[in-house]
């Protein structure tokens, strides 16, 4: 046996953990004790939903309703395991090497990983607040960008090429790359449609998913864009800061009491005119000054290029694919599909391994 320091003895004395009085505690000092007459259970839980959130939630009952049919599970209502589902599921996991706005983030900067998480945490504020179905809120927020490429939206313009109906991340984490979870209609459905660009969802807990999103990317983009030394806090419109704030704590605390406020006052998941101006200001300043300046434009380039090269790759030797799909038919979505789930590092490794491809033509750090 090597010689172990005394914080690995420590850590091994705790191996088994401290019983007493019949009981396997954590800590050696007991600690809070609840007056609990039996476990809180799904359908507890369902209960004080249908009785104290607002009408129009979205609530839980029994296994959900999903594409195929499950027994309920007794602890968790039908959300809370879509949101454990997404939680454990690879495709979650991935989004932490793939590019929210800088390719090769640096320590600081955001990944779609932490992008998620900040929508949720938006999501759920709102959710709580106008007393709707936060569980729900959270799992759509958690897994609305897992149909992303790698290389962020730059993938979307790469996959548009072999698919006649195009390739829209919201729908393809929906319909492709969450399906083999068996997810809840709601909680797809806040998938599919949480882009403005796309038709409303069907509940509530969607639609505040779409504004949480746009809300958490636009303070957090300029943020990481401030770090970046890309643009300044002096650069940010003076419209936005007299409304809005100049920093990214409080623009969210902005937004999200606006949202809140006007569902208290109109019964609409949206924002008064003034405050829904600013945040467009913002959007748009992001976009023009780093979204689409030179240096982002040239890497959305770079990104295309290799995901194209890729896709072609596979299409001429399907024999590559981890799965080649049994109906040649479904060879293309395959293919796709595969490079489509590639984390950013993985795509690039595998585009100068496989492909020869010049380290050059590669995405840079910005």
């Amino acid at each position: 046996m090597p010689d172990l320091s005394p914080r690995a003895i420590a850590w091994a004395t705790t191996m088994a953990g401290h019983p007493a009085e019949g009981v396997v505690r954590a800590h050696v000092e007991p600690g809070a004790r609840l007056e609990l007459a039996r476990p809180i259970l799904r359908e507890q839980r369902e209960a004080w939903e249908a009785e104290h959130l607002a009408a129009a939630a979205s609530r839980a009952l029994g296994a959900g309703d999903r594409a195929r049919e499950e027994e309920p599970d007794p602890e968790r209502t039908c959300f809370e395991r879509d949101r454990d589902r997404i939680v454990h599921s690879t495709a979650f996991r991935r989004l932490a090497g793939k590019t929210q706005v800088v390719v090769h983030p640096s320590d600081h900067q955001r990944t779609r990983l932490t992008h998620a998480l900040e929508v949720a945490q938006v999501a759920t504020s709102i959710a709580r607040g106008v007393g709707v179905n936060v569980t729900l809120a959270e799992a759509i927020a958690l897994g609305h960008d897992c149909g992303h490429g790698p290389g962020g939206h730059a993938s979307e313009d790469a996959f548009d090429a072999f698919l006649p109906e195009g390739y829209d991340h919201g729908p393809w984490g929906a319909d492709v790359v969450l399906t083999s979870l068996n997810l809840c209609r709601q909680t797809l459905d806040g998938i599919r449609n949480h882009s403005w660009s796309r038709p409303t969802p069907s509940t509530i807990e969607g639609e505040i998913v779409s504004w949480a999103d746009r809300i958490a990317y636009c303070a957090h983009d300029l943020e990481d864009a401030i770090g970046a030394g890309i643009v300044s806090p002096g650069d940010v419109p003076d419209a936005v800061v007299a409304i809005a704030g100049g920093n990214r704590r409080e623009q969210l605390s902005t937004f999200v009491r606006e949202v809140i406020a006007t569902a208290a006052e109109t019964g609409s998941i949206g924002m008064g005119a003034r405050v829904a101006g600013a945040l467009a200001e913002l959007r748009a300043f992001n976009y023009q000054r780093i979204y689409t300046r030179p240096e982002s434009v040239a890497q959305s380039d770079a990104v295309i290029a290799v995901l194209r090269a890729l896709v072609s790759f596979y299409l001429e030797h399907p024999d590559r694919l981890p799965e080649r799909p049994g109906d040649p038919g479904q060879l293309t979505r395959a293919a796709v599909a595969y490079v489509g789930g590639m984390t950013d590092r993985f795509a690039f490794d595998t585009a100068v391994a496989l492909l020869g491809w010049d380290g050059a033509r590669l995405p840079r750090p910005q």
